[in-house]
């Protein structure tokens, strides 16, 4: 293909950042450094599999505007120890603390990600729009070594509306003088993502990496991302 954009917009988790990973580790360690199995007679992945549960439906009420980022944060927590019976607060604040400081600080990036942006970088402007609070995403990008590769950094925090809605899409491309022919966006999520980049104009691309079957129409997919520079260039 014939270079055709000079933009790329990535999703930062589960695309670039590798969110479950980086979370699960984040989790074990310190389910282990309280000592939580013992306290609460509770082998760790019974826990993780509540915790998740609970932390996508605080998610579900953060994209609707029902709750704000202090009472997700709390509530994931203290909901999921409330499951096993246990209600002590300040021990539960403290873990979510404790959390919230180390998962962004984790570096755990897809397959290739480096070696396709050291490639990209050189013949593109890139960015990044992510649904996700302002500095938990800046410490990821900082910690990862993702930084010095983009140039805008988009957060929904920021602009005040989540991906798929038109606002953030129109925000970064303002922010870094791009026109929507000459832009595309990549991620892992068919509505934030792609949805959200074609209801503005955008191409995009699917990044697919568990090869999922859908029926949406998109621009281009990939299942690795070391796969994107031959796509583009």
């Amino acid at each position: 293909m014939a270079k055709k954009y000079q933009h790329l917009f990535f999703d930062l988790d589960h695309t670039l950042w590798d969110f479950a990973k980086n979370s699960e580790q984040a989790l074990i360690e310190l389910y282990h450094s309280y000592a939580w199995e013992s306290i609460l007679n509770l082998p760790v992945d019974t826990f993780l599999t509540s915790y998740y549960q609970k932390n996508d439906e605080m998610w579900e009420l953060y994209r609707a505007h029902k709750i704000d980022k202090a009472t997700l944060r709390h509530r994931r927590f203290a909901e999921t120890f409330a499951i096993f019976n246990y209600q002590h607060d300040d021990k539960v604040a403290n873990f979510e603390k404790d959390y919230i400081h180390l998962a962004p600080r984790k570096t755990v990036l897809f397959p290739g990600c480096i070696e396709m942006l050291n490639i990209l970088q050189e013949h593109f402007n890139m960015h990044i729009i992510t649904n996700g609070f302002e500095e938990t995403q800046h410490i990821k990008l900082e910690k990862s070594g993702l930084s010095p590769f983009f140039d805008k950094i988009v957060t929904s925090d920021r602009i005040g509306v989540n991906k798929p809605e038109a606002k953030i899409f129109l925000e970064a491309m303002r922010l870094a003088g791009a026109t929507r022919k000459e832009s595309l966006m990549i991620g892992d999520n068919l509505v934030a993502d792609i949805l959200g980049a074609r209801n503005v104009g955008l191409d995009q691309v699917y990044f697919n990496p568990e090869k999922n079957k859908h029926q949406e129409k998109v621009s281009f997919e990939i299942s690795n991302l070391v796969d994107l520079p031959a796509l583009l260039l």
